[in-house]
């Protein structure tokens, strides 16, 4: 047995009603605020929910390739490398074997070390890795220390760069810790 029916319920029956619509604006605007957002005229193509994974890696390393400094890309090259040479030494140590196995982890802890040293110079010469403003006004630095110019006045203009540290000292930086995990490395080969 079904369900009583209302009178309410019975003056009802054409089916649902449809939600209503948004009040639509002119045809001369919605022409026009329509347009910009169909494509970019300077932009990459644009993707949608259904693009294939050939075309959002295709369009993901045109971005990489048009926005990446030289400098970065060149940085980025040589980190894919270590990870070539890190994965050939392990692939060689597991079918050849690992007899002088001191030899191995030197290697491998060396291709690895640098990975981590290069990693750290990028981030710190990248010049899209700080996102937060510099702090003018507080007089605090990187990591709340300040540095003075000649006129004692605190700032960002004196050699350094957003993240608190010049491109120079990052790459000495980065020539230091190398030339200490290669010595490292070599001593532990014997």
């Amino acid at each position: 047995m079904g369900p009583k029916r209302t009178p309410a319920a019975t003056t009802n029956t054409t089916g649902p009603v449809p939600a209503p619509s948004a009040p639509t604006m002119p045809s001369s605007s919605s022409a026009s605020a329509s347009a910009p957002s169909a494509s970019l005229s300077s932009g990459p193509k644009l993707l949608t929910s259904n693009s294939s994974i050939y075309d959002i890696a295709h369009t993901v390393w045109q971005q990489y390739l048009a926005t990446t400094p030289q400098r970065t890309l060149l940085l980025d090259a040589f980190m894919a490398f270590l990870v070539l040479v890190g994965g050939v030494q392990f692939v060689y140590c597991v079918l050849a074997g690992n007899y002088p196995f001191n030899a191995f982890l030197s290697g491998f802890c060396a291709a690895v070390g640098q990975f981590v040293l290069t990693a750290s110079l990028r981030m710190q010469t990248s010049s899209s890795s700080s996102s937060l403003p510099s702090s003018t006004g507080s007089g605090a630095g990187a990591k709340g220390k300040a540095k003075k110019g000649i006129s004692g006045s605190v700032g960002a203009g004196a050699g350094t760069e957003e993240g608190g540290v010049s491109h120079e000292r990052a790459f000495a930086d980065y020539v230091f810790g190398s030339l200490i995990l290669h010595f490292f490395c070599i001593n532990f080969i014997n």
